[in-house]
């Protein structure tokens, strides 16, 4: 009886000795957890003092919870440490085996052990590529997709653009097959990449890449049931990007991203895209005043003097956002112009005032330029901002030229105005000189005739001896002072004519430069 509850008190119905070779059913949780820790401490507390384990398994001596004899005979030798831990051992195995009979498998060691049996030195070798489909010796098949994370820049001056990625490859190892424990192991999980083959990618046309290491190296390898290996990394690259500005604010460049094999030609290594090729993140944001209008995925398989190579292109299309150069330069350089043409307003006496606005215009329109082009490449071939910029300076250098000519036509109408006047006081004088001669003749001859008759005879008189005394040179000056007062239009109108020209011929260009640009981007 004393046994019976001494043993109930431990997890057991019954009072078989926990070394039997059948298992007990327990009673309490502790066996149930597999919480060795907590069922060691349950049997330290119903067994303080040592018992004594004799040769018969079934047979234990020494002094249960209430100091009772549990069996043998009273004043038995103590039990030693040996025969005390027989007994917790017996016990452990016992707890184990029923956690076997429940089905509970430690599945970590078992993919230990997956691992090792399959990775082995004696049965796998990395540096062997793995076999083509169906377990032939043709190419071994990599399958590519891409995760685009984020777009770092995107350079005119370099060409060149920087872009974050997840990079996935798959391929069949059929080496690397395994069970699956029914269902149990999907597949097997490593962080170093060194374990298993690895295909000799890399991006064809990088400057530069990095890989991620924090907090760890942000990279897997899976391996499936199967034999399928995936392998993914994040990385992040600046690749080359040549360009064609010619429409440049208005264009649209294409980039790639192309992926190869360095040393495993076609007959050994063949890429492959995997579906979904290509993913982006939904909120993806591109620098530059770029977006990403469309992207596709194509081969791009390039012989040499070597072989033929496997290669995989990603084609971006990056277009230019218009808005952003409208508002930073076209408007500015467009008001630039515009104040140009305040000149024609302003008197063509105020020579400081007109000189300051259009060579103020004129050093601001340069340096917008200069910002412009400093913003670009040197290239061999005209831009379009070229076109619009080198019309806006023209038509601010114009504008500095027209005030020249008014100037020049506001000297020439002052000259003209002296001459004219210098003329006209000659006339004066010699009208007053033949009027006092013919005054003076009148009174000598006493020649006394009707006013009106006296009138006329008078002029006539006149214009005889105008052609008299006035000298040859004379005449031909009146002649040349008086031709350019009736078809010199004078700086008043030539300033009237250029606020109207300067604008309408300005527009123009404008239709002309649009419809022509917008066609050719499109």
């Amino acid at each position: 009886e004393r046994k019976t509850q001494w043993w109930g008190k431990l997890g057991f119905t019954n009072s078989r000795h926990p070394s039997d070779d059948s298992p007990p059913a327990a009673q309490t949780s502790y066996s149930e957890i597999g919480d060795t820790h907590l069922a060691q401490r349950k049997l330290l507390q119903y067994n303080p003092q040592p018992s004594h384990v004799t040769n018969n398994p079934h047979t234990m001596v020494g002094r249960g919870p209430r100091g009772a004899s549990l069996g043998g005979r009273e004043g038995n030798p103590p039990p030693t440490d040996s025969g005390r831990s027989n007994v917790r051992l017996n016990f452990l195995s016992s707890i184990a085996r029923r956690q076997a009979a429940e089905g509970k498998v430690n599945y970590r060691e078992v993919e230990k052990q997956v691992l090792d049996n399959i990775l082995g030195a004696d049965v796998y070798d990395r540096r062997m590529r793995p076999n083509g489909e169906n377990s032939t010796y043709g190419a071994t098949n990599v399958f590519v997709n891409l995760y685009i994370r984020s777009f770092e820049k995107i350079d005119d001056v370099k060409m060149e653009y920087s872009l974050q990625i997840t990079f996935r490859q798959q391929w069949n190892d059929n080496r690397l097959k395994f069970d699956d424990r029914k269902g149990r192991i999907k597949y097997l999980t490593m962080t170093e990449m060194s374990k298993v083959w690895m295909p000799d990618t890399f991006f064809r046309n990088e400057k530069g890449g990095r890989f991620h290491q924090i907090i760890q190296p942000n990279l897997y390898v899976r391996v499936f049931p199967d034999g399928d290996v995936l392998y993914s990394i994040r990385v992040s690259l600046t690749l080359a990007c040549p360009m064609n500005l010619k429409l440049f604010p208005l264009d649209t460049q294409t980039c790639h991203l192309r992926v190869a094999s360095y040393g495993w030609t076609t007959v050994d290594l063949e890429y492959s895209w995997k579906h979904p090729a290509v993913e982006t993140t939904k909120d993806l944001f591109l620098p530059g005043g770029f977006e990403l209008a469309n992207y596709n995925n194509s081969r791009c398989n390039v012989k040499t003097a070597t072989g033929e190579y496997s290669c995989l292109s990603v084609d971006m299309v990056f277009k230019r956002q218009l808005s952003y150069y409208i508002v930073t330069i076209y408007v500015p350089t467009f008001m630039i112009v515009c104040v140009s043409w305040m000149s024609f307003w302003l008197d063509h006496k105020s020579a400081p005032a007109r000189v300051a606005l259009t060579v103020t215009t004129l050093l601001a329109m340069s340096t917008t330029t200069s910002s412009i082009n400093n913003s670009l490449p040197p290239v061999a071939y005209t831009k379009a901002i070229d076109v619009w910029s080198n019309m806006c300076v023209s038509y601010v250098f114009l504008a500095l030229l027209e005030y020249a000519l008014v100037n020049y036509a506001a000297r020439a109408d002052a000259r003209m105005a002296a001459a004219r006047l210098s003329l006209q006081k000659e006339l004066e004088l010699v009208q007053r000189e033949q009027n006092s001669h013919y005054a003076l003749e009148d009174k000598d001859d006493g020649f006394e005739t009707d006013p009106h008759i006296r009138r006329i005879e008078g002029a006539e008189r006149q214009n005889l001896l105008f052609a008299q005394l006035v000298p040859y040179e004379l005449s031909v000056r009146s002649v040349l002072a008086s031709w350019p007062s009736k078809h010199q239009p004078g700086a008043k109108k030539i300033d009237v004519v250029s606020r109207i020209m300067f604008p309408a011929t300005f527009m123009g260009l404008n239709v002309m430069y649009w419809s022509y640009y917008l066609t050719r981007s499109k």
